[in-house]
């Protein structure tokens, strides 16, 4: 029997099968399940997401750059070729908190330690500070240390194992050619993308599919397994251009003396087969090399063949006779009296180099005439003259396979005031580049066809267009002949052996302000043989600064030499007929103008 219970009994805590033993195993329990659960989520919800955090520390997706294709001339002779480098990388903080090895690292770089460590912490405080801004870049820094090294060069920096210093596989591009092909064949910028010419117009095929492969690395990021590439790399394919090399070197040559003596600004050069349309020679200058990432003057990578419009003056005459005669608006007999050489008409004043009196069409290009020139667009009238321009592609893109074609400016014919027939006439009030030039020229050299003009090979030939009749061209052509022999404008085009076609051309050089005073771009076109043309070439050469500025002072001696080298190198055969001794002679201007010569009541002639 129990007996009473004491104040001492009654201060004794309750015993441990009470409720707080209750309690503390409920939280032990709770804290089980959610232990259970949380493990639960990590090995089999969340287990990829963890994997894959982890295989972040220590597995990497390293990218293959792709082997890129060549670019070679029709002939095979290569252009551009790539050849195996690595570049160096770093990780700034990693390699600052190592400074043991700044001296012989920076040795390896060609630098001094304070240069290597300046770059560091610079590229470092340009990290941080995108860090605090509002979208802060993931993962570790990673900058460039030097590029394009010798493979065994990489491997000496690889070997001291310096922190954050890592070896990237890259392939360096060279261009045996050098400046010589340089504004075709373009380059690749520092970061190893297309900047200009073939290397930019065609570098989806040039540049082939990168590669990836997965590899591991240990806790100093050195990489300690390489399995086996995941995604080979496709290398890219070869571009084969319409240049030939020794066609390309003569015409630069050529050019680069040519802008050289006569102290000009730039100039170009453009030597085309007359049949295909395909470009066999293109050179600009002022030019660049493009082995040397060092030294890149804007103006110098700048291609004026697609990049450079102009005013294409006197080289459109041919054309716009060509057109009149197509079209029945004259006949080839047609004669015009070019009076004193000065012509008023619509507030224009046109005026002849030197007064030619009567003349006939031979002669009216061989001399190149203004005044006769106004009273052929005149009889044209302004639909039919602009018809002939956009025949012949003005106004249109060439699309020859060359980046950065400046537009031109052939503005409908509606929109053109009386002043812009008049001075259209004679190639002004609308702009070309010298592509196209070259492609009308084509057409008259090629019958009346005129061809696709193009840098690239091409599988086929594109269908030329007719933009006149054989009949047309023929007679253009032997009219032509007359302007390189004495007594026309460019005597200084000829070559020995051969009958040559060709007009020459010189303009005012427009500028923001209207036209740079004694600024001029000198210009010759033509064709060889004269009466079946293998070749099409363009000279320009822009602001010529030693006194003559005349196309045939400046630009036909160079087109001299550059076609009688080309004929001599493709072996064209020379004209078994000797040329024209000179151009036809004039008639004296006679004192009333024949019924020839009246080109409309709109036509009145003043004294200068």
């Amino acid at each position: 029997m129990k007996g009473p219970v004491n104040a001492a009994q009654r201060s004794l805590p309750d015993a441990p099968e009470g409720w707080r033993r209750k309690f503390a195993l409920g939280v032990l329990g709770v804290l089980a399940i959610g232990i259970l659960g949380r493990a639960f989520q990590l090995q089999v919800v969340s287990n990829d997401r963890y994997s894959a955090r982890g295989d972040n520390q220590y597995v990497r997706m390293q990218q293959l750059r792709a082997h890129r294709g060549a670019v070679r001339d029709r002939n095979g002779e290569p252009l551009a070729l790539s050849a195996p480098v690595v570049s160096i990388t770093a990780d700034p903080d990693k390699l600052l908190a190592a400074p043991q090895y700044h001296a012989a690292l920076a040795a390896l770089l060609q630098q001094t330690p304070r240069q290597l460590g300046r770059y560091l912490e610079a590229r470092k405080r340009d990290y941080d500070l995108l860090k605090a801004g509002p979208r802060p870049p993931k993962g570790p820094q990673k900058v460039y240390l030097k590029r394009s090294m010798t493979p065994d060069e990489g491997q000496r920096i690889a070997e001291l194992k310096a922190p954050g210093v890592e070896t990237e596989p890259d392939y360096r591009r060279f261009y045996p050619a050098g400046e010589v092909a340089a504004h075709v064949v373009g380059f690749l910028d520092f970061e190893g993308n297309p900047a200009s010419g073939v290397e930019r117009t065609r570098d989806e095929l040039l540049a082939g599919t990168p590669g990836k492969r997965r590899v591991i690395r240990d806790n100093k990021k050195r990489i300690v397994e390489d399995p086996t590439e995941l995604t080979p790399a496709q290398p890219g394919a070869d571009v084969q251009v319409t240049l030939d090399l020794r066609l390309q070197y003569l015409a630069y040559r050529e050019l680069k003396a040519a802008v050289t003596e006569n102290k000009a600004k730039g100039g170009l050069i453009v030597l085309a087969d007359a049949h295909s349309g395909d470009i066999l020679a293109l050179a600009s200058q002022p030019g660049f090399n493009p082995n040397r990432s060092d030294v890149r003057d804007p103006e110098a990578l700048r291609n004026r063949a697609v990049a450079l419009t102009f005013e294409p003056g006197s080289t459109v005459k041919p054309l716009m006779v060509a057109q009149a005669l197509d079209t029945g608006v004259i006949g080839p007999d047609y004669r015009v009296d070019t009076g004193n050489g000065f012509l008023k008409i619509s507030n224009v004043s046109v005026r002849d180099v030197h007064a030619a009196g009567e003349v006939d069409l031979a002669t009216l290009l061989a001399k190149s005439s203004n005044v006769g020139a106004v009273y052929i667009g005149q009889k044209l009238g302004t639909e039919q003259l602009w018809n002939g321009y956009t025949r012949f592609g003005f106004g249109d893109r060439v699309a020859a396979g060359l980046p950065f074609e400046e537009r031109t400016v052939l503005r409908d014919f509606h929109r053109w005031r009386p002043s812009d027939t008049v001075t259209a006439s004679y190639g002004y009030s609308f702009t070309a580049n010298a592509l196209q030039l070259v492609r009308a020229y084509c057409a008259i050299a090629n019958d009346g066809l005129m061809p696709a003009i193009s840098i690239l090979k091409r599988d086929h030939e594109e269908p030329p267009q007719r933009v006149v009749s054989a009949r047309t061209a023929q007679l253009v052509r032997t009219m032509l002949e007359g302007v390189t022999v004495k007594g026309g404008t460019g005597t200084k085009a000829a070559v020995p052996g051969y009958r040559v076609a060709g007009k020459t051309g010189t303009v005012k050089k427009n500028g923001k302000g209207g036209y740079i005073k004694g600024a001029y771009q000198s210009a010759f076109i033509g064709m060889l043989p004269a009466q079946n043309p293998s070749l099409v070439a363009l000279v320009m050469i822009d602001e010529p600064g030693n006194g003559d500025y005349y196309g045939g002072a400046v630009s036909a001696p160079v087109f001299g030499r550059v076609m009688a080298g080309a004929a001599r190198l493709l072996q064209i055969k020379p004209d078994e007929l000797s040329p024209p001794l000179e151009a036809p002679t004039p008639a004296p201007a006679p004192a009333v103008p024949t019924q020839q010569v009246d080109a409309g009541p709109a036509l009145a002639r003043a004294q200068p």
